[in-house]
């Protein structure tokens, strides 16, 4: 089958492989979508992820597709099921996963990371993390499930009330999704700050933004705000994120930094306004409300996929090629 394959750092090649063998609890997907995420961008580059990719493998963590063939010990899938995948697969037996915080997980394993994924024809994964897309979410909508996941995840850390004043830092496909999700959690107020007019303009004429700051152009952000959400994992939107909070507010520290960076804050600012600072990591338990926000429509992601590409040319975005990227997709097969 046709896969496109990690062999080094910055070397892929579309290649003809075998497809994997089948355990008796998993499921065979046939790919029809997969999302490209920095996450890629990082691993093609030889950054670790949620783990560590060991050449050769198949990214792609972000899926959708259609049932190929079930395992012989899967009743809850059959062939032609529309369905998404969760690529994170935890041991269930490390201190964390017993004390229910299994995206901590010591012997963490994922999809598209330590084994092959969606970059590929068809891909296993075990039926525990394979879920059903509703009727009426489509599959390219269905692909970013997992991103989404990952930002109801880090919610899940925030005390969420209707009187509050949100700010998100950071205009990306990650920060495009926290204003929707914000305001389907019940804050009366999500304000924007970034760097592309266009998208401040378009997450206010679409998505209730209600402020929006362009920072590239000089806009001051007030220190104003109940809720904080950092999405970008730079020093300087991390530092106006602390900046940017009133007494008693939270911060999400959303946005992935490289390994060995750090940024400065004042420590007396943060016992002063009694601050709670929060980190967030990959997505446990939030598939199941990731998709019912896709199908209640509180969540309309389809206008945020700005480019639909070819396996073909997976790398040459990787690689910085293609240009003016919000979110980017790769169509893998025609399976719908």
């Amino acid at each position: 089958m046709r896969a496109l394959v990690l062999n080094g750092v910055k070397q892929m090649e579309l290649s003809d492989i075998t497809p994997g063998t089948l355990a008796p609890d998993e499921v065979r997907v046939t790919t029809a979508y997969a999302g490209i995420c920095g996450t890629d961008k990082g691993l093609y580059a030889g950054l670790p992820g949620s783990a560590d990719a060991v050449p050769p493998i198949v990214l792609g963590h972000e899926n959708s597709g259609v049932v190929a063939e079930v395992g012989s010990n899967v009743t809850d899938f059959k062939v032609g099921d529309r369905v998404t995948v969760d690529p994170n697969i935890y041991d269930g037996i490390c201190e964390y996963c017993r004390t229910g915080r299994p995206e901590l997980c010591d012997h963490l394993s994922a999809i598209g990371v330590t084994r092959n994924g969606g970059f590929e024809e068809n891909f296993t994964a075990p039926a525990a993390v394979v879920y059903h897309v509703p009727n009426n979410v489509s599959l390219r909508a269905a692909a970013v499930t997992e991103p989404i996941s990952c930002a109801v995840h880090g919610m899940k850390f925030l005390k969420i009330t209707p009187y509050q004043k949100a700010l998100v830092i950071g205009d990306g496909f990650m920060g495009e999704l926290f204003v929707q999700l914000l305001q389907a959690y019940g804050v009366q107020q999500v304000d924007l700050a970034g760097v592309v007019q266009e998208k401040l303009d378009f997450n206010q004429q679409h998505y209730g933004v209600t402020t929006k700051y362009n920072t590239a152009q000089g806009d001051e952000i007030p220190a104003d705000y109940d809720v904080v959400i950092e999405a970008v994992g730079l020093p300087q939107t991390q530092e106006a994120a602390i900046e940017a909070t009133k007494k008693g507010a939270q911060v999400l520290m959303f946005g992935v930094g490289k390994p060995d960076q750090k940024f400065s804050m004042n420590t007396y600012e943060v016992f002063k306004k009694q601050l709670t600072i929060q980190g967030s990591f990959i997505n446990p338990n939030a598939f199941e409300d990731s998709l019912a926000l896709l199908s209640s429509g509180k969540l309309d992601v389809e206008p945020l996929i700005s480019h639909e590409l070819a396996l073909s040319e997976v790398q040459s975005y990787l690689n910085g090629n293609i240009s003016g990227v919000s979110k980017a997709i790769a169509k893998v097969s025609g399976a719908e």
